[in-house]
């Protein structure tokens, strides 16, 4: 749980200590400015925009019972963070997994990538997808027509 938080939390201090040294030398302006975004940029490499993260186990059983697709995911991946945003609000409609939360998530990415933890690794119908196109992870969520 808490290396999901280091990097993030890394980026705030650092930009703190550099905000710090800009107030001293009357930058208040570029202050403010350097740490909004570095606030922002903490965010977005923070579990915080992803869907709530469930276990490998119970995102099976799920994917198993509705038929869709399986995200396994760590935070501070760029190609992660890429998927999640470009999937906008339809990527509540996946089972979400941190592998750095689940041991048996990180296993499934380790069989399915050949001993490396490649994310995101998508599940659909149990043929493991790696760093799939996010159009094609949305196709996925409609009905076959």
């Amino acid at each position: 749980m808490m290396r999901a938080w280091i990097s993030p939390m890394l980026l705030v201090l650092s930009g703190s200590v550099v905000a710090v040294g800009l107030i001293l030398n009357g930058s208040t302006a570029a202050a403010v400015a350097l740490l909004v975004a570095v606030v922002l940029f903490a965010g977005l490499n923070s579990p915080l925009i992803f869907p709530r993260s469930i276990g490998a186990l119970e995102a099976e059983r799920r994917s198993a019972a509705d038929g869709r697709p399986v995200v396994f995911w760590r935070p501070g991946c760029v190609y992660c963070l890429r998927l999640r945003i470009r999937l906008g609000r339809s990527a509540r409609r996946l089972h979400w997994v941190d592998i750095w939360r689940d041991a048996d998530g990180a296993a499934v990415v380790r069989a399915a990538n050949e001993g490396n933890e490649t994310v995101p690794t998508v599940v659909v119908a149990g043929r493991p997808h790696v760093n799939p196109d996010p159009a094609w992870v949305r196709e996925q969520l409609s009905p076959p027509a």
